[in-house]
């Protein structure tokens, strides 16, 4: 059954959550006017042969790639916008910064951190272009693990623009880009290392609105490529280095996230065991990372675990001591999406002082508090427009098909409730239904309810 819907404005929910999609004129003038702040103590890098990987058509290109052989182990180039530069502490760009937080991604356009001046053209790491950058090197031994680390201030070029489907399709014909021709061989290293080997790593795809020639709407599941997985190993790399030396100071910005309960992971189990996976004595990390997370199931299964990684905050550590991230397995930070992301361009500025053993700049420590309010309160903000977003896509997909009966999984069920957790394959939705049929059993159930003003769907058992 393939289902399609009228074309989606996502407008009202812009309007529900106040989310900012336009720029005061005085903060775009400001990203008009921005200079490198910093270009007198850079360093040249651009001999480094860097590339980005970025979903396609992507504009904000926050970091560049570059991994060669050392010995028997490797050197991991990962240079990282330095968005810093162009932002003037206590100008208006900062002042707009701390009141957004982060990009919210909306599925028609998202509502930007930064105006599109910096996070799209000066600040960005586009090909050919001589950008300022924080540039990261790392020295892994030949099992991926950390031997060394630096960061600095550079100037660096991009060689090349590259997306995940061109990178997929390099890697299948065996001729990915030389400077990322060792990307699979680490990430699979990164992936089993010893801070990594036990953390719950969540392999996510999307689901996505696609668009038919007749204007009709649908709802699919978009490929989620391994490249994908080694790139953002490369990503999580720097976070954990970037939150150990933080946390072994005591100053800094970091992302923690307390452990699932025993509770919520036999519960877990339950759902998985209902959705027809056999765990038997594995762990749930190793679990996660044997499905294919790009099946109906797969991605049931991911959004599963997802509701295992719950509680994730961001602390100051002037305030606060030092926490683990439960997902990664370690202390992190967030450092490499700075046109995305508010915290990045502080704790990064940490990272570098304590790296050089210089005074960190008053404007991170004076604004230290203000970051951290922002980015809970844009963490919060961007889970509801995410979730609003993803309601009313599956509401109004289905609408044309309420009374239809549809095949489903139990994965939950709430007996004094008399309500049921569903897992429905196609489309691929998660939603309640009234009646409480077996956990784990494939059932028909009807759809009673996809109202694209409330954004419910509903569906019953047994079916009519």
């Amino acid at each position: 059954m393939k289902l399609y819907a009228a074309p989606l404005d996502f407008r009202a929910i812009v309007a529900e959550y106040s989310v900012p999609t336009e720029f005061p004129e005085e903060v775009i003038q400001a990203a008009r006017d921005a200079e490198d702040r910093f270009r007198g103590v850079r360093d040249d890098a651009r001999d480094v042969e860097l590339v980005t990987i970025d979903p396609q058509g992507s504009m904000d290109l926050d970091q560049a790639l570059c991994i060669s052989q050392r010995g028997s182990g490797f050197r991991v180039y990962y240079a990282i916008a330095d968005v810093a530069a162009f932002i003037e502490p206590g100008g208006p760009i900062e002042a707009e910064s701390l009141r957004r937080g982060q990009t919210i991604y909306l599925p028609d356009e998202p509502a930007r951190l930064h105006p599109a001046e910096l996070s799209e053209d000066k600040a960005s790491l586009l090909p050919g272009q001589d950008r300022p950058a924080i540039l990261w090197s790392f020295d892994l031994d030949e099992n991926g693990e950390v031997e060394a680390f630096s960061l600095r201030r550079s100037l660096v070029r991009s060689r090349e623009r590259l997306d995940y489907d061109g990178v997929h399709a390099d890697l299948l014909a065996g001729s990915l880009h030389p400077s990322i021709a060792l990307l699979p061989q680490v990430g699979k290293l990164r992936q089993a290392s010893s801070l990594r080997r036990n953390a719950i790593s969540l392999r996510m795809p999307s689901q996505r609105v696609v668009e038919e020639d007749d204007g009709r709407f649908g709802l699919e599941i978009e490929p989620r490529y391994e490249i994908m997985d080694y790139n953002s190993e490369i990503s999580l790399l720097t976070g954990m280095c970037a939150g150990q030396l933080m946390a072994s100071r005591g100053v800094g910005f970091l992302r923690p996230l307390p452990g699932a309960s025993p509770a919520a992971e036999k519960e877990f189990r339950a759902e998985i065991q209902a959705l027809g996976f056999a765990m038997g004595q594995a762990s749930i990390s190793e679990f996660l990372l044997s499905i294919d997370a790009d099946t109906p199931k797969g991605m049931a299964a991911m959004r599963e675990a997802q509701r295992l990684l719950r509680g994730a905050d961001y602390i100051w550590l002037a305030e606060r001591s030092a926490e683990i991230h439960a997902g990664i397995g370690g202390y992190y930070a967030h450092v490499t999406a700075p046109l995305r992301r508010l915290s990045d361009r502080f704790a990064a500025e940490v990272c570098l002082a304590l790296s050089t053993g210089s005074e960190l700049p008053t404007w991170v420590s004076t604004r230290a508090h203000d970051v951290v309010a922002a980015m809970r309160a844009s963490s919060h903000l961007a889970a509801q427009v995410d979730k609003a977003c993803l309601n009313l896509t599956e509401a109004t997909v289905l609408a044309p098909w309420v009374g239809s009966i549809f095949s489903a999984i139990v994965v939950h069920n709430n007996e004094k409730r008399q309500r049921s957790r569903l897992f429905v394959a196609n489309p691929p939705v998660f939603a309640a239904s009234i009646g409480t049929p077996e956990m784990g059993r494939e059932t028909a159930v009807s759809l009673i309810t996809a109202d694209t003003a409330t954004r419910e769907v509903l569906f019953a058992w047994p079916a009519d």
